[in-house]
C-alpha cells in the first residue's frame, strides 16, 4: 500500500531539485548551527570541566577548522557555483541530479564526522571520505562546464583550481585519519583557509561586489582589474608555504603585500557610494574585513619579527574567518535568497539583525585572546554565533524549502 506522504515527499524532492542553491544553501544553513552547536558544547567542556563529554578522535582545533572550512562553508560555494558557472560561461544550467548528489553526499558526510567526534573514529573517517566524494563530483560539473565552454574565464578558473586545493585538503586530513603523519592535518587546516576559502571568496568577490553596485549606484565605476587574480594566487601560495616551514616571523613579506591588495578592492568599489539599499551596502561592509585581517596578520608576523612573539594569537583568523567569510556569507547568501526566491532584494529585518550581531561576535572573539579567563570568551562568542544566525537559518531553511513567491520556476 503506498504511503499518504509519498506525493508529499515527492514534492518537496523536485523543490528542492528545481535549482542548484536549494539544496546546498538548506545544507549549508543547517550547517551553520551544527558547527557551532558542537564547538560550543566541545569549549564547554574544556572550560567547565565536562568529564562526560565524549572527545574528538582528532585534536579539537582540527576537527573545528576542517568541518568548517571545507564542510560548512563550502556547500553555499558550490550552491552558488553551481548555479553561476553556466551563466558565467554562457552554458545551459547544471542537471538537478548533480547538484542533489553533491548536496547529499557533503552534507551526509559532513553529519557523520559529526557523529565521529563523538568518540568514532571510522565513522568520521566515512564522513571525510563522502565529503571528499560529493567535492570530486561538484568539482568534475563544474569543470566539464567550463571545458564544455572553451573560454578562459579567470573568476571561474580560479574558483575551480581552489576547489581542486579543497580536494587536496580533504584526501589529505583522510590519509592523516589512516595513519599519515600529523603534518598532513596541519597541512590540511592551512590549505582549507588560504587555498579554499580566501581565493573561491575573493574570486566571487572580485567578480560580482563592483557588478552588483553598478547596477544600482548611478554613474558608479565598474573597477575589476585582471591582474587582480594573478597578483593574489601567488601570495596567498607565499603564505601558504612560510606558514607550513614555521616560517610565521616572514609572513609579513606576503600578508603585507595582501593587505595592500584587498585594501586597494576595498576603496577601488567605493563603498561610500554603495551604503544603500542595504543588501548592497552588506557586500561592501563585509568586504572591509579582508584588508583588516591581512593588516592584523603583518603586524603579527612583524612581531615575531622583532622577537616579540604571537601578541595577538589567533585573533587574524578569526577576524578573517569570523568577520570576512560570516559577514560575507550573510551578504552574499541573503542575495541570491532574495532574487532566487522572487522577493524583493531588500536586506529585511532578521538578516540585518544577524549581520549586526555577528559584528559582535568578531569582537568577542578577539577579546578571548586577551581576556584572562580565554575559554569562557570562547564559549560566549561561539553562543553568539548561535544567537546571531539562529533567526537567518530558520528564516532561510522556510525560504528553500517553499516554492518562489512569484511562481516562476527554479
Amino acid at each position: 500500500m503506498r504511503s499518504t506522504d509519498s506525493p508529499a515527499a515527492s514534492s518537496l524532492a523536485a523543490l528542492l531539485a528545481a535549482a542548484p542553491h536549494r539544496p546546498l544553501f538548506l545544507a549549508g544553513a543547517l550547517a551553520v548551527l551544527t558547527s557551532m552547536a558542537w564547538w560550543a558544547l566541545e569549549l564547554a567542556s574544556l572550560r567547565f570541566g565536562w568529564s562526560g563529554w565524549p572527545q574528538p578522535p582528532v585534536p579539537p582545533g582540527w576537527a573545528h577548522a576542517m568541518l568548517t572550512q571545507y564542510g560548512m562553508l563550502p556547500m553555499f560555494m558550490f550552491g552558488f557555483l553551481l548555479t553561476t558557472f553556466p551563466r558565467w560561461l554562457n552554458r545551459p544550467s547544471i542537471r538537478p541530479r548533480r547538484s542533489v548528489t553533491v548536496a547529499g553526499a557533503v552534507f551526509a558526510g559532513y553529519l557523520l564526522s559529526h557523529v565521529g567526534l563523538l568518540g568514532m573514529p571510522w565513522v568520521l573517517r566515512v564522513g571525510i571520505a563522502l565529503m571528499l566524494a560529493g567535492y570530486l563530483v561538484g568539482v568534475a560539473t563544474l569543470a566539464g562546464v567550463l571545458h564544455a565552454a572553451g573560454q578562459g574565464n579567470q573568476h571561474a578558473w580560479s574558483c575551480l583550481a581552489a576547489l581542486g586545493l579543497g580536494i587536496l585538503g580533504l584526501g589529505a586530513f583522510l590519509g592523516f585519519l589512516f595513519g599519515a603523519p600529523a603534518a598532513s592535518a596541519r597541512f590540511a587546516v592551512k590549505l582549507g583557509t588560504f587555498g579554499l576559502l580566501v581565493p573561491v571568496y575573493f574570486s566571487v568577490a572580485h567578480r560580482m561586489v563592483a557588478f552588483f553596485s553598478g547596477n544600482v549606484v548611478p554613474g558608479y565605476v565598474v573597477r575589476r582589474p585582471a591582474w587582480s587574480l594573478p597578483l593574489m594566487w601567488p601570495l596567498l601560495l607565499g603564505h601558504l608555504v612560510l606558514d607550513l616551514a614555521h616560517a610565521q616571523a616572514w609572513l609579513w613579506t606576503v600578508d603585507a603585500p595582501l593587505a595592500l591588495l584587498f585594501g586597494w578592492h576595498a576603496l577601488a568599489w567605493q563603498p561610500w557610494k554603495a551604503m544603500r539599499p542595504g543588501l548592497l551596502a552588506v557586500l561592501h561592509l563585509a568586504f572591509a574585513w579582508l584588508p583588516v585581517a591581512f593588516v592584523l596578520y603583518a603586524m603579527q608576523s612583524l612581531c615575531l619579527f622583532a622577537g616579540r612573539g604571537p601578541v595577538l594569537g589567533l585573533a587574524p583568523l578569526h577576524v578573517l574567518t569570523i568577520g570576512y567569510f560570516g559577514s560575507m556569507l550573510v551578504a552574499m547568501v541573503t542575495r541570491v535568497t532574495q532574487g532566487h526566491s522572487g522577493r524583493p532584494l531588500q536586506m529585511g529585518a532578521v538578516p540585518w539583525a544577524c549581520f549586526a550581531l555577528l559584528q559582535g561576535v568578531v569582537l568577542l572573539r578577539v577579546w578571548a585572546e586577551l581576556a584572562r579567563d580565554s575559554y569562557l570568551w570562547l564559549v560566549l562568542a561561539t553562543c553568539g554565533w548561535l544567537v546571531a544566525f539562529l533567526p537567518w537559518v530558520l528564516r532561510s531553511a522556510w525560504i528553500y524549502l517553499t516554492p518562489r513567491v512569484d511562481g516562476r520556476p527554479g
